[in-house]
């Protein structure tokens, strides 16, 4: 595979919290695969955030979605309940227990965001943030090279 061939990879998980540790070793084989071993650390940061929230804050399913269009890499998190995410990515406070994990979303990533779900009768949210692969990462490379 070139580096500039898109892929996409998913992986659906029952509610429970040891997802969260499966999702992580899976997106870093993944990545690690398509030679974006430069990306890992803070894929697995993002990632076990997203899955934590869908399997801490909702009682159903959950599904990792990990896209990779060439230069932008995108981890999303799917979950059944249709509720916008805890805290909306708002800064938590020092003191706070918990609440930091969509702040620490928004803080590591280019970009994030979340939709509702409601076509073909599923129904849930999907959490989503992405990473450039240049200039704010610039140890990602690739086996193409």
């Amino acid at each position: 595979m070139s580096e500039s061939e898109s892929w996409e990879y998913s992986l659906h998980i029952p509610n429970d919290p040891r997802a969260v540790t499966v999702c992580r070793r899976t997106l870093r084989l993944v990545l690690t695969v398509h030679g974006l071993i430069g990306l890992v650390d803070v894929a697995e940061l993002l990632a076990a955030e997203l899955v934590g929230n869908a399997v801490l804050h909702t009682e159903g399913p959950a599904a990792l979605r990990v896209c990779w269009s060439g230069r932008v890499l995108r981890i999303g998190a799917w979950d059944a309940d249709p509720e916008p995410p805890p805290g909306g990515g708002e800064m938590a406070h020092a003191e706070d227990e918990g609440g930091r994990g969509l702040a620490l979303v928004r803080a590591c990533s280019d970009l994030w965001g979340w939709q509702p779900l409601s076509r073909s009768g599923d129904r849930g949210k999907y959490v989503w943030c992405e990473l450039g692969t240049a200039p704010s990462h610039p140890g990602v490379t690739s086996r193409a090279s």
